[in-house]
């Protein structure tokens, strides 16, 4: 499993790294090609919590080109504008969408017929090695010590998301700090009861 670092600016919050796998391997590496995309303009999806602000983040600080982030909550009028500016200067532009329920609605004509010609680039389920890279990066933002035992435990149980690595590596980081005890197989077991819910089934 490999990863990306971000080019952080001092004192800059959050994540340091993209962890790249098989969910987001295309469309990291069709960002590294920005000059070939139609119109150099490409359109970024995926779930919840799944790194997109994080390429949008990298691709800009990497002199890639420009990212507009939650493309879809911004007024429609000058999302437009900045296509037009990106065109006129030749600038890579990375336009990622947030998750709207029913799918990003496009009202003004002109942005929806020229959005829809662009490429589209999705981030899908991480498999099992992306999940385990997932959870230990999480543990490790939290300065969580959190073993290969405990990654192994969790990875077949755990919800195969993006989201659902964050959530149970915030819950374990939380029960651990309520019992004042180091995670062990007791709190792993109770983490994924608080997010999955006492009636999941899962491995035992």
């Amino acid at each position: 499993m490999s990863q990306i670092a971000l080019p952080l600016h001092a004192g800059g919050a959050g994540p340091s790294r993209i962890v790249v796998g098989s969910a987001n391997a295309t469309a990291l590496e069709a960002c590294a090609l920005a000059e070939t995309w139609p119109f150099r303009t490409a359109v970024l999806a995926g779930p919840p919590r799944s790194g997109k602000s994080l390429i949008a983040r990298w691709f800009a600080e990497s002199g890639l080109g420009e990212a507009i982030d939650d493309a879809d909550k911004i007024d429609e009028t000058e999302l437009f504008h900045r296509w037009n500016r990106a065109q006129e200067s030749g600038t890579p532009l990375l336009i990622v969408r947030g998750t709207v329920p029913g799918g990003w609605q496009i009202g003004l004509p002109d942005l929806r017929s020229r959005l829809g010609a662009v490429l589209q680039l999705e981030i899908g389920a991480p498999d099992d090695a992306m999940l385990a890279e997932l959870l230990a990066v999480h543990a490790e933002q939290r300065l969580l010590a959190l073993g290969p035992d405990a990654v192994t435990y969790l990875v077949p149980r755990i919800e195969r998301t993006h989201m659902g690595a964050e959530q149970v590596i915030a819950a374990i980081d939380r029960l651990s700090l309520e019992r004042k005890a180091p995670p062990g197989p007791a709190i792993w077991r109770a983490a994924l009861e608080a997010v999955l819910g006492p009636d999941e089934p899962r491995l035992l």
